[in-house]
């Protein structure tokens, strides 16, 4: 029961509603409107971890992190249409580092602090390290041309755009491939013997949620993301201005941070539980799918809402977040973990959290 006690915070999302028709202060609506976003999260997160009990842990993974991040992808798509093409960026690369780093991290401490050292599938975790490898070198390419060759005349700036549309199909094709090769053709590279016993245990369990239940779960709080998201973005640039923050430090850790909150939940409870394989199916799975799939979406969706949206990133960004996928590879790339493993995960985002908060 303890875990459902978040809830209670349901409250806030009519209450967010209600503030914003009545044209409360900026700085308040903000504050609600975030707090609001939690519980609407975890509810996605629930419900997409009773649905992994129905259809197994990787497929569960691949469910948890697609509806996961519908959060993320309703924020930008608002901001976008708002104009505020830098905060998307930002709250890309801060979600890429919050999954891949913060969740991971967490969760290694948290399923560290009861288990002292915990198992995972090493064939998932290797495959999602390097497709996010690819998909930051798909990220890098514009910025780098950009920097380098390119100037910021029309004629440019159009390069970037058709390049950074064409690095946009590309990634969703291998986005698209990697399912095919996941679910399909090398499905058995990714069932974890350590995971069995436990996965019988749960689906011997009469308290999980059943399939209708969880879809209508996760239809009303995707609905209730999409209200409060709409309420957030409008007040996300007045409030940062009112505390000091910039727009990048805005973007990548406080947005980046509420976005991620569904994962944060489940995958931390899910690695407590001793359900490390999907637990990281989620956290590593996550940063993976917004690398490959919701940037994609992005850039397509700029062309769309006729606001032009390029990979063009900042150095710093790019520096983060090849550092990042660096060091969970080789924390990772064992196949056990523990709580000081993420302990320094954990410390690294810190680090370029700061970075990002000197930067504005």
């Amino acid at each position: 029961m303890k875990s459902y006690a978040v809830y209670v915070l349901l409250i806030f999302t009519p209450i967010a509603v209600i503030l914003e028709l009545l044209h409360v202060g900026y700085v308040t609506l903000f504050i609600i409107t975030a707090i609001a976003l939690i519980p609407l999260a975890k509810l996605i997160g629930d419900s997409t971890e009773h649905l992994s009990i129905h259809y197994g842990s990787t497929l569960g993974s691949l469910i948890n992190v697609t509806f996961g991040n519908a959060a993320e992808i309703i924020i930008a798509v608002v901001a976008i249409n708002a104009g505020l093409l830098e905060l998307v960026k930002a709250s890309i690369t801060g979600s890429i580092l919050g999954n891949i780093m913060l969740i991971f991290g967490l969760s290694m401490i948290a399923g560290g602090l009861r288990h002292k050292e915990q198992l995972f599938n090493k064939e998932n975790t290797g495959l999602q390290s390097s497709l996010i490898f690819l998909a930051l070198i798909g990220l890098a390419i514009p910025t780098i041309m950009s920097i380098t060759i390119l100037n910021s005349d029309s004629e440019s700036q159009a390069k970037i755009q058709i390049l950074s549309d064409s690095v946009a199909i590309l990634l969703l094709f291998v986005y698209v491939v990697g399912i095919v090769f996941t679910f399909f053709t090398h499905k058995y590279l990714f069932v974890s013997p350590h995971s069995d016993a436990s996965e019988n245990k749960i689906k011997q369990n009469h308290n999980h949620w059943s399939k209708k239940k969880s879809f209508f779960m996760l239809g009303v709080s995707m609905i209730g993301v999409i209200v409060v998201s709409e309420i957030l973005v409008g007040s996300v640039e007045k409030t940062s201005k009112e505390f000091g923050f910039g727009e990048m430090f805005v973007g990548a850790i406080i947005v980046g941070i509420v976005g991620n909150a569904a994962e944060h939940s489940s995958a931390i409870v899910l690695a407590r539980k001793g359900k490390m394989d999907l637990s990281i199916g989620i956290a590593a799975g996550s940063g993976t799918q917004i690398a490959l799939f919701v940037v994609p979406i992005l850039v397509l969706v700029g062309i769309v809402l006729g606001q032009p949206f390029t990979l063009q990133f900042t150095l710093y960004e790019l520096a983060t977040l090849f550092l990042a996928a660096i060091i969970m590879n080789l924390i990772a790339f064992d196949g056990k973990s523990n709580w000081f493993e993420g302990v320094m995960l954990t410390s690294v985002y810190i680090i370029i959290a700061i970075g990002f908060f000197f930067i504005g």
